[in-house]
């Protein structure tokens, strides 16, 4: 055969690409030359582990999760590559219950080796939905939300109007702060001691609510007498001016407490950098819920993962520390994510107030889904996190749909949970609402420490019988190049080769000869440069693949 042609056709071979066929779960779409790379975080519900996704969908690392655990809700991954995780048992145990229910926070190595447990699922009280990791002063803690059990006596002491609770009783949410070398209770919030209310004088906390905008109403009651009184459904922690923000849903708000406070402090209302002690330092969202305004100046609607905006972001970006939500209720079949500033004041230690209501008086953005504003609506879970490249990443939680759009409202990538009530989906499956519940997605940088010297290899897909091919079809080869900066020199090369990627990337590389045979069999490998002893090859020209798709010719003369 005249060679021309054999290269040619081994050419083809190389880079010849497979039908495509409309994926429904797993990986949907990708631009990777305009998505953010990195790791995708998450913790289906209704099943036990703990997965790592590359931007193709693949499996590059899990913690296998112990038979029978579910969720509670939320995993984060520190630099040091733990995991902090919480779970429950998958049959619903305990006194307290309601959605978002937990029972422990454990902390594991990379290896999914339990290093640490801690336990809260008692008559009174019940770890819930989520928690926060504190690293200050060399130490790290980690603060929990959790509800504890009041009586219907305990609540008419304090001014409830009790003729609205529907199980004569209520579960308030607190906060505490665990340190994991020692188990101790180090710093603790409880709602219960910043009540406020105004239907009798004789009780405890009366006053005028809408003057006390730091005070929580008693008889604020979005969830018809429901003992979940607050469903607090997220919980961020803010470094730069050590505070925690709590997403209330049920109050239709975000509110901010100050966590310099000692415990004490935080239990009345003077001391802390805020000089408000565990009164709210900030709250935004509903007015209403204060007295001092009506439904038609209500902004949030039974938000989930209210946050400050500043995980993976530098300093200098302009939404650094403004707040971020994923809005569920705002249509009857949308939701939105939201960005605003809170005009926090670093030198006078306050919020932006205007006497009545607190700052600002709308959003400074608000996003939808840019094809279909309904592909974008779920009435709980749901996560919204800005990316270091300007783009965003939501999960709609009900429907496990995650997308991530630029700031020119293009998707860029979607992916579909495929757990199919607790089981792998199957692709082809068309999954219903609830079905693949998705609390949370979070992307992690390619670069984040924790993955220094990790073996990221793809390892098989979360779906069964999967569409191996997909994200290759979709990937064109230079944005391939492109995206891992790949590089081989000298060329042509004499005794040895050079081959250079991105730091922190792994790649999977072999050669190919001109015959189309594997000179060099599939290797995994990292470190951002490999050598290849070129000294024994005979003269001619050889293809580098890597990842089995973007091809680096290079040819040898001795």
């Amino acid at each position: 055969m005249n060679p021309k042609i054999l290269l040619t056709i081994t050419i083809l071979i190389l880079l010849s690409g497979w039908s495509s066929a409309q994926n429904t779960v797993g990986l949907l779409s990708y631009e990777p030359s305009q998505s953010f790379d990195g790791y995708n975080l998450i913790y289906p519900h209704r099943q036990s582990n703990v997965y790592l996704l590359d931007n193709c969908g693949e499996i590059v690392h899990v913690w296998e999760g112990e038979e029978g655990r579910v969720p509670g809700n939320m995993a984060y991954l520190l630099e040091d590559g733990r995991l902090i995780k919480s779970s429950r048992s998958g049959a619903i145990e305990g006194t307290i219950w309601a959605g978002g229910g937990g029972d422990a926070i454990e902390i594991r190595d990379w290896d999914n080796n339990l290093l640490w447990n801690y336990s809260l699922n008692t008559d009174s009280d019940r770890l819930h939905h989520d928690f926060t990791v504190i690293q200050k002063n060399g130490k790290m803690t980690i603060a929990m939300i959790a509800w504890e059990l009041k009586t219907e006596q305990e609540a008419w002491d304090v001014g409830r109007d009790t003729s609205t609770t529907s199980q004569d009783k209520m579960w308030p949410d607190y906060i505490i702060e665990i340190d994991p070398e020692t188990d101790e209770i180090v710093w603790e919030w409880h709602a219960w001691d910043h009540l406020i209310q105004d239907i009798d004088p004789n009780r405890a906390n009366y006053g005028i609510v809408a003057e006390n905008p730091g005070r929580i109403d008693i008889n604020y009651d979005y969830g018809d007498g429901h003992p979940d009184w607050m469903h607090a459904n997220a919980l961020d922690w803010d470094p730069i001016n050590d505070m925690l923000i709590l997403t209330v849903p049920r109050f239709h708000e975000v509110w901010v407490i100050d966590h310099s406070t000692s415990t004490s402090q935080a239990a009345g209302n003077t001391g802390g950098f805020g000089g408000k002690g565990g009164d709210l330092l900030y709250r935004w969202g509903n007015p209403a819920a204060y007295k001092a305004g009506t439904v038609e100046d209500q902004k949030l609607f039974y938000p989930h993962d209210g946050h400050f905006i500043n995980d993976y972001l530098p300093l200098f970006d302009p939404n650094f520390n403004k707040i971020g939500v994923f809005n569920n209720r705002v249509g009857e079949d949308f939701s939105t994510v939201n960005i605003w500033n809170p005009g926090f004041d670093m030198y006078k230690w306050e919020f932006g107030f205007n006497g009545q209501t607190y700052a600002p008086d709308n959003f400074d953005y608000t996003g939808v889904h840019p094809i279909d504003s309904s592909l974008m609506w779920s009435t709980g879970l749901s996560s919204f996190q800005v990316l270091p490249n300007g783009n965003h990443l939501i999960d709609v939680g009900r429907f496990g749909y995650s997308f991530e759009m630029t700031p020119e409202n293009e998707i860029v990538w979607e992916y579909k949970t495929p757990i199919n009530g607790g089981a792998q989906a199957t692709q082809g499956d068309t999954l219903e609402i609830n079905n693949n519940l998705t609390f949370r997605i979070q992307r992690i940088p390619t670069d984040f420490p924790a993955f220094d010297g990790k073996d990221l290899s793809s390892d098989g897909w979360m779906e069964l019988e999967p569409d191996s091919t997909f994200c290759q079809q979709i990937l064109p080869v230079n944005d391939l190049i492109d995206m891992y900066s790949l590089n081989l020199y000298p060329n042509p090369a004499n005794d040895m080769i050079t081959i250079e990627w991105d730091a922190g990337k792994y790649i999977e590389m072999d050669v190919i000869d001109i015959l189309g045979r594997q000179f060099i069999p599939s290797m995994k490998i990292t470190g951002g440069r490999k050598f290849l002893n070129t000294s024994n090859w005979e003269d001619g020209l050889y293809f580098v693949r890597i990842n089995k798709r973007a091809v680096l010719k290079v040819s040898i003369v001795h």
